[in-house]
């Protein structure tokens, strides 16, 4: 799978700030559509699926949770080495420090048996690495804190924060990196690494995801 979205910077900056400027970014995403193609799995049964606005707006997707959950379109897969990316902007997350990232090696996901590694972010500089088996989750990394996330809030001037978070699979290891710093290093054993790659976003949460994508398989 390769999923890159981009554009100028110029146009990408008008684009968030016109969203942020519009103090309500979430009634702005629904004039938009939900890209096709894409499932939805909510951590809790019974979430209401009208709580969560997801939609294509280039570049990539705005998303505005309410209930948290794990968002993948199945065709966007890897295995053997690769490197996945993403480009994530968090829009003001008020003083909640609700997590936000990727998972990798996801199998299962729509039933019981639903598996994936997952690797997160939270707007106070920490990340998280987990792995998830049914109804279970292992913890790999604990919150840890790292200078190479941005904080929310960075500049006062920005409508957004962006980090891109990066997964390295290599022959042995699973390299975890921020903004192309090393944070943690796995054995390859440890995490699943083949399978549908995809988002995780947890609950009241404002981000854009400019770029999501596989390479060097």
């Amino acid at each position: 799978m390769t999923h890159a979205s981009r554009l100028a910077p110029s146009l990408f900056i008008m684009a968030l700030l016109s969203i942020a400027g519009s103090g309500t970014p979430a009634l702005a995403a629904q004039e938009l559509e939900r890209p096709e193609d894409w499932q939805v799995r909510f951590d809790r049964e019974g979430s209401d699926p009208s709580e969560l606005h997801f939609v294509t707006m280039t570049p990539g997707w705005h998303i505005t949770t309410g209930p948290s959950g794990i968002l993948w379109n199945p065709s966007h897969t890897a295995s053997g080495n690769y490197m996945l990316e993403a480009d994530l902007h968090l829009f003001d997350p008020g003083e909640r420090r609700e997590a936000f990232g990727v998972f990798l090696g996801g199998g299962d996901l729509l039933e019981d048996g639903q598996a994936y590694t997952y690797f997160l972010i939270r707007r106070t500089g920490e990340f998280l690495i987990k792995g998830r088996a049914g109804a279970d989750t292992e913890t790999m990394v604990n919150w840890t804190a790292h200078e190479a996330i941005r904080t929310w809030p960075g500049d006062p001037d920005e409508a957004s924060v962006l980090n891109t978070l990066g997964v390295r699979m290599e022959a042995d290891e699973a390299v975890f990196l921020v903004n192309g710093q090393e944070v943690a290093r796995l054995g390859r054993n440890e995490v699943r690494s083949a399978g549908v790659v995809g988002l995780r976003v947890n609950h009241g949460l404002n981000l854009h995801i400019s770029r999501l994508e596989v390479s060097g398989q």
